[in-house]
């Protein structure tokens, strides 16, 4: 059994006066514009640690983004509707705007997305490689609800600032 050298596990919101914590560690507590803002900045770095925070708040936007491509699709797709002979509705022209910004924001952050799950799985301590189950939704949905680990700290890289 390997043995892993462990620094403090922190488990609390990191204070106001010390600001954010390195982007290698975890950032427990963070609020929504530093989980964005940190997700950008790890776009596709699969090592390290996040926190359930940083992962949720995420989640959270990338819902709401898409939520607003899809109804936007629908309102402007609906005003130029028409309905074909065998009775089926075809949306307008407008639609395919924002069904195509929809499929570039989809593009643009599903391996960013991906790589932050790993991130996640990896505070819990477990293995990145169970995002492969994706295509099983519920249990990624439930890994990643799994508290952190302070053995979870073994996939921790510290990078120099």
């Amino acid at each position: 059994m390997t043995s892993y050298p462990q620094q403090p596990q922190q488990t609390q919101p990191y204070a106001a006066e010390a600001g954010e914590p390195p982007l290698w560690a975890p950032y427990y507590g963070a609020p929504i514009g530093a989980a964005v803002k940190r997700f950008f900045k790890k776009y596709t770095d699969f090592t390290g640690r996040a926190s359930r925070s940083e992962y949720w708040w995420w989640t959270l936007v990338s819902v709401i983004v898409s939520s607003v491509f899809n109804i936007l699709a629908g309102v402007v797709g609906a005003a130029g509707a028409t309905v074909s002979d065998s009775g089926t509705v075809v949306l307008g022209g407008g639609a395919i705007v924002f069904y195509a910004l929809l499929g570039i924001w989809g593009l643009a952050t599903i391996i960013p997305s991906i790589a932050l799950l790993v991130r996640r799985l990896h505070d819990a301590n477990l293995s990145g490689w169970l995002a492969l189950l994706v295509v099983v939704p519920i249990v990624v949905f439930v890994l990643s609800l799994l508290p952190s680990n302070p053995a979870g700290q073994r996939f921790d890289q510290p990078k120099a600032a």
